[in-house]
């Protein structure tokens, strides 16, 4: 979005680490994996989400259309799709590119999203925005932290206190070429995944159930196989 990381329990993240490099297991989908996208319903409504735009009239299906287990997002009117069931603690994956005949734009992922529909609701946000996926953004207050040199704070007048966490590093491809996002949220700890590389994680996040979103900002972008499982059953990940 654009906008002027020793117990007898080892945190997912720290596994996913440990893990990262080895031939992905022949075995099915992780124990509780749940695919969030699978149809569209005649009307263009997305079972199992609501849309949310900044022009109120907007049908779903005039912004978000699934197709051949591709959901391509128009990018306007600005917004942005939503789960109806709220989630605290879990590994999401997902991809996602920019269409190859057109620039590479804003998008990103919001997690723990909490209170009204807005533009922007409070939320932590995975970034996707072209050269600065996976930084994580604090909006409308959300709480975050990390290492002093990655980390600042504004008041915005409009979108309120957002706290932005810099990646770490760069890891995505270009435009037309799928990416894999796994966004691991552990209690206060959530980590950020690109491509198979760790490039962001942010502590002391407000560990709240709250819905996933992916957001409309004005660009084309597709996203496929939006997965969703429950922390403790995710010992690895699926990509890598």
């Amino acid at each position: 979005m654009k906008r002027t990381v020793c117990s007898f329990r080892l945190p997912v993240f720290v596994v996913l680490v440990c893990a990262m490099g080895a031939p992905a297991a022949a075995a099915g989908p992780p124990d509780g994996q749940r695919d969030l996208l699978t149809t569209e319903s005649d009307s263009g409504e997305l079972p199992g989400w609501k849309a949310f735009s900044e022009e109120p009239d907007t049908k779903t299906g005039e912004v978000w259309k699934l197709s051949d287990g591709v959901l391509v997002c128009k990018g306007t009117p600005k917004g942005y799709l939503y789960t109806e069931e709220a989630y605290r603690d879990f590994v999401l994956r997902l991809e996602w590119r920019w269409p190859p005949d057109k620039k590479a734009g804003n998008g990103g992922v919001l997690v723990r999203t909490t209170g009204k529909n807005k533009i922007w609701p409070k939320s932590l946000e995975a970034q996707i925005n072209a050269g600065d996926a996976g930084d994580f953004w604090g909006l409308d207050g959300y709480r975050l932290d990390g290492p002093a040199d990655r980390l600042t704070s504004l008041e915005h007048p409009q979108f309120g206190k957002l706290t932005n966490l810099k990646k770490i590093r760069a890891a995505e491809k270009p435009a037309g070429q799928w990416n894999q996002y796994e966004i691991i949220a552990d209690g206060p700890t959530v980590t950020l995944v690109i491509n198979g590389q760790v490039v962001n994680k942010a502590t002391r996040c407000e560990p709240v159930p709250g819905r996933i979103c992916l957001t409309a900002e004005g660009d084309e972008i597709h996203f496929r196989n939006v997965r969703l499982t429950p922390v403790k059953s995710a010992a690895r990940s699926v990509f890598y």
